[in-house]
């Protein structure tokens, strides 16, 4: 297995976690599932990273790890705004605070972006090993 390959394959596990907590509809275990929307948009953008043979930062910051990603290919700057919006997941709701567990529809829009992300990166990958761009969008 290569290393982009093992970072889509965490990605895709903290999603599927991040899925089945909302599918619980257990709200005290949304925290867990905010947190791991974050981490498979980070795994995904670092997957893109390592396929492309740059070192992969140590930060949790996926803003900075999408535009670290724009300078291989521009069109990962339309990630931008949704990766600002779980950027925060990362340690919000992770520690006791006036606020401890996300809104359900706040984490239902987590997973959608978080999973835009993880298909967008694979979709790249695919194009960028085949030669060819496909002519579907995600």
């Amino acid at each position: 297995m290569q290393v982009h390959d093992a970072w889509l394959k965490k990605a895709h596990s903290d999603l599927r976690i991040a899925k089945k907590l909302f599918e619980s509809s257990e709200e005290e275990l949304f925290d867990g599932a905010a947190y791991h929307t974050q981490q498979c948009a980070e795994k995904s953008l670092k997957a893109f990273l390592a396929y492309k043979k740059s070192d992969i930062e140590k930060t949790h910051n996926i803003v900075f790890l999408t535009k670290l990603c724009s300078k291989y290919d521009t069109e990962f700057d339309f990630l931008l705004t949704i990766a600002a919006s779980l950027n925060p997941y990362s340690i919000k709701f992770r520690y006791p605070d006036d606020i401890m567990i996300p809104e359900k529809k706040d984490l239902f829009e987590a997973i959608t972006f978080a999973e835009k992300i993880f298909k967008f990166v694979n979709k790249k990958i695919e194009e960028l090993s085949s030669g060819q761009k496909s002519i579907f969008n995600n």
